[in-house]
């Protein structure tokens, strides 16, 4: 367990994304609020459209839990492309796909992904990069 992580690492517990995205100040700042083996569920807050970026060695999960998201996709093999997720819809980005989100309005997420991936991807860190393991 990292050693940031709460010690029941969000389990046998309820958990309320909603109130915990409202105890989030800024946007696209990903906090921790559960733990399964090596996998992390994230929540988030998004408004505008963040950099392009991949995961190499991962695939990453985005549930909209409010508002709208657009997730645009630059790939060799599939092509280029973009989903649009409401309320209430998933989707999955394969590893290696290069990705940008989008939120015309604000939106609030919940993302699921292994334990120390970082946010901007495989690419140099910017501004919109957060430090890992940070709970809420």
């Amino acid at each position: 367990m990292h050693p940031n992580a709460p010690t029941d690492r969000g389990q046998c517990k309820a958990i309320d994304p909603i109130r915990k995205i409202a105890l989030i100040d800024g946007h696209w700042q990903p906090r921790v609020v559960a733990e399964m083996n090596d996998y992390q569920f994230k929540v988030v807050k998004v408004i505008g459209e963040f950099q392009w970026h991949r995961h190499a060695d991962t695939d990453e999960t985005f549930i909209v839990l409010e508002g709208e998201l657009r997730i645009d996709f630059r790939d060799a093999t599939t092509g280029d492309g973009a989903i649009a997720l409401r309320a209430g819809e998933m989707a999955v980005v394969p590893k290696g796909v290069e990705h940008k989100p989008f939120a015309e309005s604000e939106a609030k997420l919940l993302l699921i992904e292994p334990r120390g991936v970082v946010n901007t991807g495989d690419g140099e860190a910017g501004d919109r990069t957060v430090a890992n393991d940070q709970w809420i």
